[in-house]
């Protein structure tokens, strides 16, 4: 069992780095989490990892901890209303504005890459969107990214949530599991973003997906993350968020989970 000691060190580590807010009194679920990072750094237990981290001060393996305690949810089309406004909605408005550039599209916290992918096979069947859309896929965890670049994933994996029709178009088999087409997987451009740190280093985008990760974060480090991520939407952009997330005052509710800044909405009402 984690001694409380390093239980609390591992809720602090994580929210100064991340933001994430762990329940210290949920020590099976820390446990659980920590068991295969531990083993990946070579240590015969949880405990053993969080000494080492705390005694040596190693910013990698720091990390290591971090996104073990960090594992966003993915599947495929979760949410599929969603996608669907966004294809048949919201993308079409979004391209008709941006003329000749294309509509920037950021997953953020993308988890294993499924949410992002889910939208490149949709963009894969819409004819009237074809090379007008880039998509951007972003997580804290380098191996999360790692997987969701090799579009390898297991039969449990393509059954949550992927259409039949979909698997047979896109995916072939690869040992036990199938790989997602090198023409969709292309369609994605990756990069490791922790949501805490500037997100203006790379531009604007005209729709930011963030969906499941809010509700990870402590409060404090959620409102940060909402005016970073509002900061990051081009004018008449669009901010996807889980149906049950709450963004606060600073956004308006466009469609199911679809957001507005505030201000823009006001806006394009008047």
């Amino acid at each position: 069992m984690i001694p409380p000691a390093d239980l609390a060190f591992v809720c602090a580590l994580c929210l100064a780095r991340a933001g994430l807010q762990i329940d210290i009194d949920k020590s099976y679920l820390i446990e659980s989490r920590l068991w295969p990072a531990a083993r990946r750094e070579g240590f015969d237990s949880p405990e053993s990892f969080i000494e080492a981290v705390r005694a040596r001060g190693d910013m990698r393996m720091g990390w290591g901890l971090v996104e073990a305690m960090s594992l966003p949810e993915s599947e495929f089309f979760r949410d599929r209303e969603v996608l669907l406004t966004l294809i048949e909605e919201v993308l079409p408005r979004l391209a008709r504005a941006r003329g000749n550039e294309p509509v920037r599209v950021w997953s953020a916290a993308c988890g294993t890459g499924q949410e992002v992918y889910s939208l490149a096979m949709l963009l894969a069947e819409a004819p009237n969107l074809s090379g007008r859309v880039a998509l951007f896929g972003s997580d804290l965890s380098e191996r999360c990214l790692e997987k969701a670049q090799a579009g390898i994933y297991s039969q449990f994996e393509v059954q949550r949530g992927l259409p039949a029709r979909l698997l047979v178009r896109h995916f072939e088999t690869f040992g036990e599991g199938f790989v997602l087409s090198p023409r969709i997987r292309q369609l994605v451009r990756w990069r490791r973003v922790n949501l805490m740190d500037d997100l203006g280093r790379d531009g604007r985008f005209d729709l930011v997906l963030c969906r499941g990760a809010l509700g990870q974060l402590a409060p404090e480090a959620r409102g940060r993350v909402l005016n970073s991520l509002s900061g990051a939407l081009a004018p008449g952009g669009r901010l996807v968020l889980g149906l049950k997330d709450d963004p606060g005052d600073a956004f308006t509710r466009v469609g199911p989970g679809i957001f507005a800044d505030h201000h823009d909405a006001v806006r394009s009402a008047a």
